[in-house]
C-alpha cells in the first residue's frame, strides 16, 4: 500500500521538524485487506481475562426476542445489573425497560453499533438479531440484510475492539443431505432456507475471524427452544410453545407439522445455561468454535400425549403447513452433543416430563395440574 507508506513518511518528517521542539512518537500501522474498515494486523484480538472483581461489560443485540430477555436476566444476576445492556430496534415492555439498561441498536447501522461498543466499554457481545426460518422465507431480502450484512458489522466491530463474541446457530444450519439421527458437529451442511444458509455463513465467518485475526468467537447450535416467557416467533419448532398456550386458553390445538415429525428440543433454562457456560469456558478447553447442544427429541404427537396428562380435554388436530413441514423434514431428528459434554462439561437438566410440568407451572395452570394429579 504505497500511498499509506508515503503519507506516513511525509507525516513523520513534518512532525519531526516541528518548531516547538516537542518529541512526537509515531506509531506505525500496518493494514490488511482493502475493506474501508481497516484492522491493524499487529493488534491483539484476544479476549480480556476477567478477575473475580472485574466483570465483563455485556451487549445483547436483538434482545427482545425469545432468548435475549432471559439471557439478560441470567447475566445480570451473575455480573451485575448495570454491566449488561439489552438492545433492539423495538420499544421494550415496561418490565423489560425498568429491569436494567436498554438502548436502541440497529445492527445494520455500523457507525451507531460501533459507538455503543466504545461508549459503553463492551467486552462481551451476544448477537441475537436474526429473522427465523419461516419468517425469513417470507421476506428473503430482509433476512439477507439482517442475518448476513448485520453479521458482518458485528464481526468487524468485535475484531476491532477485542470482544468475546457469541453468535447462536441452529438446527436450521443442517439440510436434507446432513446425517439426521444424530447430526454430529462436523458433517455436510446444505440448508435450504435463507435462515439456515445465513447461520452456516455465520459459523464459517466466525471461525475464519478466529483463525485469521484471533477473534474469540464462540457458537452453539441450538435445537428448538421452548419458553413460557415469550409467544411463538415464527420458527418451525414454535408449535412446541404454542401447544401450551392453546391448551390453557382454548383446550384446542392445531399443529402445522405431521404428528410423527421428530426434532431436537430444549427448555430455555438449559439453553441459557449452556450459553453462559460456553462463554465462561477457558479457551484452551475448546476444541472447536461451534458446538451442538441437545436435551431431548420428540414429535408433536409425543408432546401432545404428555400435555394431555395435565389437560386431558385437549383436542389436537393436524393441518400441515407444507412450507414448515418441508423445513422440518430437512432438519436432524437428534443432535450429537458429545463434544460439548466432553470439552466444557455441558449437561442438560430438563427432559420432556420436567419440561411440560415447568411450562404449565409458569403459564398459571395450577388448577388444571391439581385436577390432573
Amino acid at each position: 500500500m504505497p500511498i499509506v507508506r508515503n503519507l506516513g513518511r511525509a507525516a513523520s518528517q513534518l512532525l519531526q521538524s516541528s518548531g516547538c521542539g516537542c518529541g512526537v512518537s509515531i506509531v506505525p500501522v500496518r493494514c490488511i485487506g482493502v475493506s474501508p474498515r481497516q484492522v491493524a494486523s499487529d493488534a491483539s484480538f484476544h479476549s480480556v481475562t476477567f478477575s473475580e472483581s472485574d466483570h465483563p461489560r455485556v451487549l445483547i443485540t436483538g434482545g427482545l426476542g425469545q432468548l435475549g430477555v432471559g439471557l439478560a436476566k441470567l447475566l445480570r444476576k451473575r455480573f451485575g445489573k448495570n454491566n449488561v445492556i439489552l438492545s433492539d430496534i423495538r420499544k421494550p415492555a415496561d418490565n423489560v425497560f425498568y429491569s436494567g439498561p436498554f438502548i436502541f441498536a440497529d445492527i445494520l447501522d455500523y457507525k451507531n453499533l460501533r459507538e455503543i461498543v466504545v461508549n459503553n466499554r463492551i467486552t462481551w457481545l451476544f448477537h441475537y438479531s436474526a429473522l427465523l426460518s419461516a419468517v425469513g422465507e417470507a421476506n428473503v431480502p430482509l433476512a439477507r440484510a439482517v442475518n448476513i450484512t448485520g453479521l458482518h458489522n458485528v464481526l468487524d466491530i468485535a475484531a476491532e475492539h477485542n470482544l468475546r463474541l457469541f453468535i447462536p446457530s441452529t438446527i436450521g444450519a443442517f439440510g436434507p443431505t446432513s446425517p439426521r439421527d444424530p447430526a454430529p458437529d462436523l458433517c455436510i451442511q446444505r440448508p435450504r432456507t435463507i435462515y439456515g444458509v445465513s447461520k452456516v455463513h455465520a459459523e464459517l465467518m466466525g471461525e475464519y475471524y478466529h483463525y485469521r485475526y484471533g477473534l474469540d468467537f464462540r457458537c452453539l447450535r441450538y435445537p428448538g427452544i421452548i419458553s413460557a416467557d415469550s409467544q411463538p416467533g415464527g420458527g418451525t419448532t414454535d408449535y412446541a410453545v404454542k401447544i401450551f398456550h392453546d391448551a390453557i386458553k382454548t383446550g384446542k390445538f392445531k399443529c402445522y407439522l405431521k404428528p410423527d415429525t421428530r426434532l431436537p428440543m430444549m427448555y430455555i433454562d438449559d439453553c441459557l445455561k449452556a450459553t453462559l457456560e460456553v462463554m465462561e469456558a477457558p479457551a484452551e478447553s475448546l476444541t472447536m468454535r461451534t458446538y451442538n447442544i441437545n436435551a431431548m427429541s420428540f414429535s408433536p404427537e409425543e408432546l401432545a400425549q404428555e400435555v394431555q396428562k395435565y389437560v386431558p380435554e385437549l383436542q389436537v388436530t393436524y393441518n400441515v403447513d407444507q412450507v414448515r413441514q418441508a423445513i422440518a423434514d430437512s432438519w436432524p431428528m437428534n443432535f450429537d452433543d458429545s463434544n460439548a459434554r466432553r470439552d466444557w462439561g455441558w449437561k442438560h437438566d430438563y427432559d420432556l416430563p420436567e419440561l411440560v410440568t415447568t411450562m404449565f407451572s409458569y403459564l398459571g395452570s395450577d388448577s388444571r395440574i391439581a385436577q390432573a394429579n
